[in-house]
């Protein structure tokens, strides 16, 4: 198996548990020198993994970021698997073997609407929180949940660790893997991806796009153009003057006519 570890915290350790456990390691990204770190590597830039994957003919790739708090998985295909998929097949196993609590799972506002679908059709809950890892934890705690995370990766096992442990959420999916001896691509797919669009719009510091009437107006149309179709994410940015404009619709036309609707408009008033 492939092992990137993104030129960061865990190039020493991550290889040796995985050899430990008995698997053959491909180490990548395990050479810091300062500054190198993320370069072209890890969990933010997987495509380099994922070819070392098929040219090594690995049966799986585990993609570490710099800290080492957020995981991709890579399977034998090459195919990529984002948090998202990573925690629909944790929500889906740990709630068959009775052990996801509240049968709730913690992500944010930007997780994949066909996650929130996964979790209702099997009569489980999505809670959302506002971006950042530290939403995700903050609900847990007051929820008593015990898994939740970012579509970035970064998923949170509170019966294992305190915050995201991108080893740990890589080690429960070579569990899944053993337990149903199936291959990691009959595993990263849990679910259809809705369609996503972001757009990012700058807007002068000082000013607040969002206050405008017409902004506000191609807001309210565009949740009815949605309604029952997708969904609409309208935020600004916390460290950028930046208004994010994000849907999700399986019609690609709609998608693109809400998106670059709102975002002439924002586009006018910044």
């Amino acid at each position: 198996m492939v092992i990137d570890c993104a030129n960061g915290a865990a190039y020493r350790v991550a290889p040796e548990v995985l050899w430990e456990l008995g698997a053959t390691v491909i180490p990548v990204g395990v050479s810091p020198d300062g500054t190198n770190i993320n370069q072209n590597c890890g969990s933010t830039a997987p495509r380099h993994a994922a070819a070392r994957v098929l040219e090594e003919g690995a049966d799986l790739g585990i993609c570490l970021d710099g800290d080492a708090d957020r995981v991709m998985i890579i399977d034998e295909t090459g195919q990529i698997a984002d948090g998202d998929q990573l925690m629909a097949l944790m929500a889906g196993r740990w709630a068959a073997e009775d052990r996801l609590r509240g049968g709730t799972l913690v992500a944010t506002v930007m997780s994949n609407l066909g996650l929130e679908r996964f979790m209702t059709a099997r009569g489980l809950t999505l809670e959302r929180t506002q971006v950042g890892d530290r939403y995700v934890v903050e609900a847990m705690r007051r929820g008593g949940w015990n898994l939740g995370g970012e579509q970035s990766g970064h998923i949170v096992m509170t019966d294992y660790a305190t915050t995201g442990d991108g080893l740990l959420a890589g080690l429960q999916f070579l569990a899944a893997m053993i337990e149903t001896g199936k291959p990691a691509s009959a595993l990263v797919r849990q679910f259809e991806r809705v369609p996503q669009l972001l757009q990012n719009v700058r807007y002068a510091p000082g000013q607040d796009p969002l206050d405008a009437a017409s902004v506000k107006t191609a807001i309210s149309e565009a949740e009815g153009l949605l309604n029952g179709k997708g969904r609409l994410l309208i935020r600004r940015s916390g460290t950028e003057p930046l208004i994010r404009v994000m849907a999700e619709c399986e019609d690609d036309a709609l998608l693109a006519q809400v998106v670059e609707g709102i975002v002439a408009e924002v586009q006018a008033v910044a």
